[in-house]
């Protein structure tokens, strides 16, 4: 590294055809499919009879859409100036809801019945 201190750096980096790859990979596994189900959701309102259990679900949901607006308003509050930083992105990366394609956003239900 001594001698030639440029040539140790450009070892460092990463293959073109490498990062194509890799590059591809996460935005394939960032995508939310158009029949994704999200958390608080289920693709069957009746996966269960017991009404306790559907009570505490429903409760759980609306919990997850009052989180979403107060993310959404903090986003839009001037005052909090730094929470999207200098490239004006919001933050969106825990709202439990999202639509299709690469958003940023929605935390996809993993459980299936």
């Amino acid at each position: 590294m001594v001698k030639s201190s440029q040539k140790a750096y450009l070892r460092t980096i990463t293959p073109k055809f490498q990062t194509l790859i890799d590059l591809s990979v996460i935005e394939i596994l960032s995508r939310h499919a158009s029949d994704e189900v999200y958390l608080g959701q289920r693709e069957n309102p009746h996966w269960t009879s017991d009404s306790k259990a559907l009570q505490a679900f429903q409760k759980f949901g609306n919990k997850l859409a009052e989180i979403e607006v107060k993310l959404t308003n903090k986003n839009n509050d001037p005052s909090l100036y730094h929470r999207v930083g200098p490239v004006q992105l919001p933050y969106t990366l825990l709202h439990p809801s999202s639509k299709e394609g690469l958003t940023f956003r929605g935390i996809p239900n993993s459980i299936s019945i």
